[in-house]
């Protein structure tokens, strides 16, 4: 479990962050959502240690990140697996290669240790035949599984993804949602997602954070969102639905359907 209490963060003469303060739960995937510049990224920098509040207390199972040492940070850090929003997997090394790579900082495994974990991860996330493929060879979902495993291949107890979804149609963001999804029930992973895809939001959101101009403006689940009563919540949920579906009726239009 990871509790924030109290986070304040501010750039220059901006606050972006006023008084946070959220549990994300073991074992469940816990959304942080909220329009752009609404300061979702901010925190979710702030949780792993990118961005230093000014105040607060970020606590992992009741250890303070703000408070920790080199050395204790360093040991913190082999507790978390990162999904960046651009996959960031290394060009010049295969799949196999790029899975391995967290194994080789912060591990003490032998290298057929390595090895085996690696193809264990790849094998879970779907792509048994991937191992000696490149990141050029690979489609955009194919990308983000790769990204997935090497993400939970430290075996983390925290996982953060960064817009998980972005780029890739709805049909693999459904697949990627369904993955997330898994994986964290599977393990009892702490999950993490910070995202602006109301499909994944409706389909996995267990624990929902609306942060709202740097502020906590509501906490539920996805059965609750709609009876919420929070209208800055409702403009959020309601516009980005409306662009959705417009969006289909102009793709279904394009593809020669009559709608």
């Amino acid at each position: 479990m990871i509790e924030v209490k109290d986070i304040n963060k501010s750039f220059e003469d901006k606050q972006v962050l006023s008084g946070i303060s959220a549990t994300f739960y073991d074992g469940k995937t816990n959304l942080i959502i909220g329009l752009s510049g609404s300061g979702k990224t901010v925190l979710m920098k702030s949780m792993v240690g990118l961005v230093t509040p000014e105040s607060g207390e970020i606590l992992y199972d009741g250890r303070d990140l703000l408070r920790m040492d080199l050395k204790q940070k360093k040991e913190l850090r082999k507790e978390i697996g990162m999904l960046f929003q651009g996959s960031a997997l290394f060009d010049s090394e295969t799949v196999l290669g790029n899975v391995m790579f967290p194994l080789t900082m912060f591990s003490t495994m032998t290298a057929a240790e390595m090895k085996e974990r690696a193809e264990f991860c790849i094998e879970r996330v779907n792509l048994k035949d991937a191992n000696h493929k490149y990141p050029s060879e690979l489609s955009g979902g194919m990308q983000k599984r790769v990204a997935i495993a090497r993400a939970i291949a430290l075996n983390p107890k925290y996982l953060f993804c960064d817009e998980p979804n972005s780029g890739l149609d709805p049909k693999t963001s459904i697949l990627i949602d369904e993955l997330l999804s898994d994986i964290t029930h599977e393990y009892g992973i702490t999950t993490i997602i910070n995202t602006h895809d109301m499909n994944s939001v409706l389909g996995i959101g267990e624990n929902i954070l609306f942060v709202n101009k740097g502020r906590c403006g509501w906490v539920g689940t996805k059965d609750e969102i709609y009876s919420s009563g929070n209208e800055a919540l409702d403009n959020f949920v309601f516009a980005t639905r409306l662009f959705m579906e417009v969006k289909k009726v102009h793709d279904m239009k394009s593809a020669g359907f009559k709608v």
